[in-house]
Formats: C-alpha cells, sequence, structure tokens
C-alpha cells in the first residue's frame, strides 16, 4: 500500500476543542479497526459469528483520514482495537500514517488494545511507531481454562507475543473480565503475575452487550466490589488518583510495587468523567458505549475530499453525546443493553 492515496497530515489553526453537553472535553477516540478476531472470547461474541461483509468495511486510507480529523478537532490520544485489530491486513500500514502524527502531529498518544496472539510478529514494529503501551486481555493463566473461555485461543501463543513486546520495551497493562465461577478463584495469582512482569493490571465488570449464544451474563457477572475485598485480604491496596485516560479507577499493590484498575460499568459508573467516543470499521460513530444513538461519518467522508464537513458531522455528534450508560444485570434484565457486540464498537 503507497502513501500518496491518502489524506496528508494536515496543519491547521487550532480549531475549538470538542466539548458535550455536559461540558467533558472529549480528547479520546477509540477506533475499532476490524470487527473480526481469531477468539470467540465467551462475554465478548457468539462462537459461529456473522461478520461484516468487506464492503462495509472503511478502507485503511479511510480510517487514516477519520482518525486524522479527530485529531485535528482536538483528540490527543487514539486507541485502536477490533475485535483482534492486529489481524486485519497491512495493518501496520496505518499505525506507521498514525504513529507519523506523534511528532509534532498533534497526537499525544497512540495505543493498542491486543489479545496478543499477533504480538510476537508486530511488537517490534508497533514500538517503531512509537506505541509505547498496549492493553492485553488475558481472562486466566490456566492453558485449558484459557482454551475455554476464548473457545480458540492458545495461551502459549500470547506468552510468546507479550515475551516479544517486553523485549520491544512495550509497556503492558493486563485485562482481566471476572467472571463468576470461572477466574474468580486466580484473579490474586494474576495480580502477583502482573507484578512479577512488571505489569499493571485492570479488572473488568462483564458488560450486557451482544447476544453471546447460549451464556448468561446473570451468571458470569461479578461485582467488582467483591472482587476487590477479596483481594484486599492478600494485598494492601490503596487509592490513587493515577488515570491512563479511560475509566479505570486505580489502586497501588503494596507488595507487587505495581497497580490496579477496576473498570465497574454496573457497580459505580464512571461515565462523569468520560472524555472518549468509539468508532467503528464502518464508519458509525458512537457517542456512549452503552447507548445506541450514532453518528454515520461514512457518508461525509466519501462525500467529499475536504474535511469540512466531516468536521461538521463530528462536532453535531458530540452535541447528542448523552450523560451515561444504561447497563444493568440482574434477574429482570437478562439480555443485552445494546444489540451489537463488544467487538464491532472495540470496547
Amino acid at each position: 500500500m503507497t502513501e500518496t492515496a491518502t489524506s496528508s497530515i494536515r496543519s491547521t489553526d487550532a480549531p475549538a476543542p470538542l466539548i458535550d453537553p455536559f461540558q467533558r472535553a472529549i480528547s479520546y477516540l477509540r477506533v475499532s479497526v476490524t470487527d473480526r478476531c481469531d477468539f470467540r472470547c465467551v462475554y465478548c461474541m457468539a462462537e459461529n459469528m456473522t461478520f461484516l461483509p468487506k464492503k462495509d468495511v472503511l478502507s485503511l486510507e479511510e480510517l487514516d483520514r477519520l482518525c486524522g480529523a479527530f485529531v485535528d478537532l482536538g483528540v490527543k490520544k487514539l486507541r485502536l482495537t477490533g475485535g483482534e485489530p492486529l489481524v486485519r491486513r497491512d495493518i501496520m500500514w496505518l499505525i506507521r500514517r498514525l504513529g507519523a502524527r506523534l511528532d509534532g502531529g498533534g497526537l499525544e498518544e497512540l495505543t493498542i488494545t491486543t489479545n496478543a496472539s499477533q504480538l510476537s510478529r508486530f511488537a517490534d514494529d508497533l514500538a517503531a511507531c512509537g506505541v509505547k503501551r498496549l492493553n492485553v486481555s488475558i481472562d486466566t493463566l490456566d492453558p485449558d481454562k484459557f482454551r475455554a473461555i476464548t473457545r480458540w485461543g492458545d495461551i502459549g501463543k500470547v506468552m510468546a507475543g507479550l515475551d516479544a513486546a517486553d523485549r520491544a520495551g512495550i509497556a503492558i497493562k493486563i485485562n482481566a473480565v471476572a467472571l463468576k465461577g470461572v477466574n474468580d478463584d486466580e484473579l490474586g495469582d494474576m495480580l502477583q503475575w502482573c507484578g512479577d512482569r512488571g505489569y499493571d493490571m485492570t479488572v473488568i465488570e462483564v458488560m450486557p452487550m451482544g447476544d453471546i449464544g447460549g451464556e448468561d451474563r446473570l451468571d458470569q457477572y461479578l461485582p467488582l466490589s467483591a472482587v476487590r475485598a477479596r483481594l484486599a485480604e492478600r494485598f494492601t491496596l490503596t487509592d490513587i488518583p493515577y488515570k491512563t485516560g479511560g475509566p479505570a479507577r486505580y489502586v497501588s499493590v503494596a507488595e507487587t510495587g505495581g497497580r490496579l484498575g477496576f473498570i465497574t460499568p454496573l457497580t459505580h459508573n464512571f461515565c462523569e468523567s468520560c472524555n472518549r467516543v468509539r468508532l467503528t470499521c464502518t464508519g458509525t460513530l458512537y457517542m456512549c458505549l452503552g447507548q445506541d444513538d450514532a453518528a454515520d461519518l461514512r457518508e461525509p467522508l466519501r462525500a467529499s475530499d475536504d474535511d469540512a464537513a466531516l468536521h461538521e458531522a463530528i462536532r453535531e455528534a458530540i452535541t447528542r453525546k448523552p450523560k451515561g450508560h444504561d447497563f444493568i444485570i440482574d434477574r429482570r434484565h437478562r439480555s443485552p443493553a445494546v444489540a451489537r457486540h463488544m467487538s464491532v464498537t472495540g470496547g
């Protein structure tokens, strides 16, 4: 793929920042570059998924232009997600393009959320593009349990990917979804393992998104208040003001010297400080992970080579960002809060 048929990095007078109706500055864009994944995690998607046809997915050049438009409007942090972003063909072309914006192009941080299955191939290239931090999704260290949770995953490939990222000097944060009766008995061991490897860790409550094919999220749901109480029996946890730009609330872990984050969309939602929006690989912008309202950016993107209409569409969408989501899991609310799968929106 060439560098010529794309938008160039633009130099603009600083435009007015993106401010939502609740006076939150939108400085963080999460971009799902593909809905496809090489895993089928039981809380994320059904085993037999129907993925988007390729004709509906934005080209890498279009994703580059869209991301550039957000950066021009004041977004400072980009996170590439999926599905699994590193399974998209030629994805390093896009990452190189976005990485170029880190050097005076308006972007302050480029990060990636990955399952690490492809990191052995890409870790050195990611580091060369300016990626300094990765979020890696691992819910168990037990090989058999890992296979059961991911359905298709191989923890050996994941560990090899982590080793490659370590050698490349990329910081790692481990994301673990807390699953009742599945991994709740090993989250303490995982926290110790993260500390031993120099990783931070975040635990996440199950989110009610999409039909996951016979699984019941009420059966999966484990409130993180219970997780924290159990971990506090083994570790000294102290609240700290540390932030990465995302929704996690952090504590320090005295015994490991590391940090532990809690993402609690159900027991304690994080909406009051939300600074992020989410773009799908089809050009649909979701202003909230837990709401269905969305804006089509593909049409203004393709209607003109000039970005004026695209900027206007982005600004209009931000005026509709809601105060918060409506996630609920209880015996009266077993169905997904939104129909789309997490892999569509990118987490």
